[in-house]
């Protein structure tokens, strides 16, 4: 059985991890909006770049092999150039074949990342609706809350240790450090 502290921690790390897969799939959608106006989730996304590099590598590959078909009829030919020809673009094609290969590889990752993705967001769903959505979002008020005073300290720091009504304004230190003055000093 957890403590009651190790359930809250578990929480805002819940409310975090939650954040931050929604500040990724906002990102991620933003470099890609769908017709309809909605934007794309991120597995959705990497689908298709999938698909997208999937479609132009078989276009790739469909056009060399008829250029290969094309070598071997121009084989035949008793030139000896054209035979020299033939071999170089035989090498260049191959060359295009094992480059493509490429998009298998990429393809098996980005799949693998959107698996992941999935299941990631699958759980954080359960334990959202284990939770349920009012509990955790009083959770994010805490940590907006806890959040603000650091804030507050921050910006505190900006302006150094004053003592009440004896503030410096920025326009005190501009004249403290007066550009003819610093001249003067070491003119």
């Amino acid at each position: 059985m957890i403590t009651v502290q190790e359930e809250d921690r578990l929480k805002k790390e819940l409310v975090g991890l939650f954040g931050h897969l929604n500040l990724m799939r906002r990102e991620l959608a933003a470099l890609h909006q769908e017709e309809q106006g909605s934007f794309a989730t991120m597995a959705d996304t990497l689908d298709a770049i999938v698909e997208s590099t999937e479609t132009a590598s078989n276009t790739i590959l469909e056009s060399m092999e008829e250029i290969d078909g094309i070598v071997v009829e121009l084989r035949k030919n008793d030139d000896e150039t054209t035979k020299k020809a033939c071999e170089r673009i035989t090498d260049r094609v191959n060359q295009v074949f094992e480059a493509c290969s490429f998009q298998d590889l990429t393809g098996q990752r980005i799949t693998r990342v959107v698996n992941s993705l999935k299941f990631v967001e699958e759980r954080v769903g359960t334990m959202i609706r284990m939770w349920g959505k009012d509990e955790l979002s009083k959770v994010m008020e805490d940590l907006r809350r806890d959040q603000e005073p650091a804030a507050t300290a921050d910006q505190a720091l900006l302006h150094g240790p004053q003592r009440e009504g004896v503030a410096i304004t920025q326009t005190d230190v501009d004249k403290l450090f007066n550009q003819d003055d610093i001249d003067k000093l070491f003119g």
